[in-house]
């Protein structure tokens, strides 16, 4: 078995449920909705959201925006922040963040997610489990961060996931503040 298989994201699941269910009902509590943008996470931040009942009370949607190509077309990624600074950066997660929150009119909170899970497609200045995550609050702050997360892609992505469900409920936080 590859460390890709459902059965191998199980356990990584079970450490996200709890986090991902206190979130969903805080969003719903203060009427927040969030949209998601991922990239290396490829939608596993809005399956943990989207896994309980009602969550569409909290969750407006997400998009996976793997490809360069689709950055730009789904989020409005600038061509020239990929090419001067690629899609593993902070601006291209203010970018994605910012775009999210354009095309997902009814969302107050958003999170951008782009990084190298692995094993391949580091560079000297951009290792493997190098994350970077941007988030976006209505009428506020854009902001972004990154992570440097160790072990296998899968552990990489859920450790992301993580971290993700983390800045959101930071940002929600500051909601109405």
């Amino acid at each position: 078995m590859t460390d890709n298989t459902p059965q191998e994201l199980m356990p990584e699941w079970a450490a996200l449920s709890g986090p991902a269910a206190q979130l969903l009902a805080d969003l719903r509590a203060s009427g927040v909705r969030v949209i998601t943008a991922e990239s290396c996470t490829g939608g596993l931040l809005a399956a943990a959201l989207t896994h309980f009942p009602g969550s569409s009370e909290g969750v407006e949607g997400g998009f996976v925006t793997y490809s360069n190509t689709m950055k730009q077309a789904v989020l409005g990624v600038q061509a020239q922040t990929l090419k001067h600074y690629g899609a593993v950066s902070c601006q291209t997660v203010h970018e994605m963040a910012e775009g999210a929150l354009r095309v997902a009119t009814l969302a107050t909170l958003s999170i951008a997610i782009s990084g190298i899970a692995g094993p391949g497609g580091a560079r000297p200045d951009k290792p493997v489990g190098l994350v970077w995550f941007g988030t976006a609050l209505r009428g506020g702050q854009t902001r972004a961060d990154s992570r440097i997360f160790t072990g296998s892609r899968a552990s990489v992505r859920s450790q992301a996931v993580e971290h993700a469900l983390s800045l959101l409920a930071q940002r929600l936080a500051e909601y109405g503040r």
